[in-house]
């Protein structure tokens, strides 16, 4: 099935390893981060901040993608009194 093709299935690997490469800084790790944040945020130690506020900075371009998405300000409370 592969033979018939125009393109070496070197490119192929290739092109399959950016590609997983792309998702992984793009979605994937981002993702993990936002949610470990959220889960830990209140908890977390100043040099664990450091650390995350600058995996932060590096996976930025995936934080932007998917802040339209995710939602995690807090709900609005009830007033009861």
């Amino acid at each position: 099935m592969l033979e018939n093709l125009p393109v070496s299935t070197d490119t192929l690997l290739a092109l399959g390893a950016y590609g997983a490469l792309a998702v992984a800084y793009l979605l994937v790790i981002p993702a993990a981060i936002l949610f470990y944040l959220k889960a830990k945020w209140n908890t977390i130690g100043s040099v664990e901040r450091f650390i995350l506020y600058g995996m932060v900075f590096a996976f930025f371009p995936g934080m932007l993608l998917l802040s339209p998405i995710l939602n995690f300000r807090p709900q609005p409370r009830s007033l009861n009194s």
